[in-house]
């Protein structure tokens, strides 16, 4: 049942809405702007309808600061009003609002007008959805066509965006970075995290295939997949800069060899300098290698794997994301173990 967030200072009004919009909706009721933002915070309707005339904070101010929350963004919100002018119709849908309803509101009215917008949106997530699903395709296919150079790493960029996952849920859940970090910045970063590695297309085969560990020169090389990749990202988000998941791939693909005692390449930054999601993804992206068999070593066992991560903590990695690491070990031990038995019937089969 959608929910329907009336928001209204007069309590006659909001029984009066509530008792027409009862039967077909679930109806949550506040009686201030501030009320509501609290509301829509602990749980996000499905629309508001949204009172003008309130004190303190009216509902032009009201829409303003649901507009200026990235997870508030999309609701629509019909705006309601006794004034009957030009004027003030004109500013509610300048303002953001999807449709104007004046008082006093009338049931067969107020039903349309709700199903018709609660439609809307509803095909707008659809249509939304889908043209995701067909980007991440293209962006997964583009990156497992770079990372198919090298035998040794299959999948990695599958098994990279679970950790990342993982590890940037737990952040969320244990209230890390309220500021930066939320499920809308995080679905971004997972995609971004695909590319991390696209700069590897600008590395010869001589390096990238090389059977053994690289020289100082050719580890020279190898490093400027980096800023390789991030000057091809920053070129793709310059094209199409409502892609604003490429911001994050740049930061990544740039940073995620950083160091967070400030020992990393390419730049030598430390700390919170580092972008987040590149921190995050600096752990993924180490705990897929380590797990792995290499052709100059073999792969850790789960105990070595996350002794060395758990060492590298405030040097390599940043603090927090250990925390979350070691929060969610096993389901990351439990990703690792899959890759394996995929490894081993690929093997036999062969």
């Amino acid at each position: 049942m959608d929910q329907i967030l009336v928001v209204d200072d007069n309590l006659a009004n909001l029984k009066n809405i509530q008792l027409q919009l009862s039967d077909h909706y679930q109806v949550v009721l506040a009686k201030s702007g501030v009320q509501a933002l609290q509301i829509c915070i602990q749980r996000i309707p499905d629309l508001i309808l949204l009172d003008v005339d309130m004190p303190e904070m009216d509902g032009f101010e009201t829409l303003s600061r649901i507009k200026d929350n990235v997870l508030l963004t999309r609701i629509p919100v019909i705006f309601l009003t006794a004034n009957h002018d030009m004027a003030t119709e004109i500013r509610a849908l300048e303002s953001g609002v999807v449709d104007f309803i004046t008082k006093p509101v009338e049931k067969s009215i107020l039903h349309h007008r709700l199903q018709l917008h609660l439609n809307l949106a509803r095909y707008q997530q659809h249509l939304e959805e889908t043209v995701k699903e067909l980007e991440d395709s293209i962006v997964l296919s583009f990156s497992e066509m770079i990372e198919s150079r090298d035998k040794n790493t299959g999948d990695h960029v599958q098994r990279t965006r679970i950790y990342v996952t993982l590890l940037g849920r737990e952040l969320i859940a244990q209230g890390r970075f309220a500021g930066e970090l939320n499920e809308r910045e995080l679905s971004l970063i997972t995609r971004a995290a695909l590319l991390h590695d696209i700069g590897k297309i600008g590395i010869s085969d001589t390096i990238l295939l090389k059977p053994g560990r690289l020289d100082d020169v050719e580890f020279d090389i190898m490093k400027t997949h980096t800023t390789i990749g991030a000057e091809i990202l920053e070129t793709m988000y310059k094209r199409t800069p409502t892609q604003y998941y490429l911001k994050y791939a740049k930061q990544i693909a740039e940073g995620h060899h950083e160091k967070y005692d400030g020992s990393g390449y390419p730049h030598g930054i430390k700390g919170e300098a580092i972008p987040l999601c590149s921190r995050i993804m600096a752990v993924a992206d180490v705990y897929d290698a380590v797990v792995a068999d290499r052709i100059y070593r073999k792969a850790m066992t789960s105990q070595e794997a996350y002794n060395l991560i758990e060492a590298g903590k405030g040097t390599h990695f940043d603090p927090a994301v250990i925390d979350a690491f070691i929060a969610v070990r096993g389901e990351m031990e439990a990703v690792a173990r899959r890759r394996s038995a995929k490894t081993e019937a690929a093997q036999v089969s062969s």
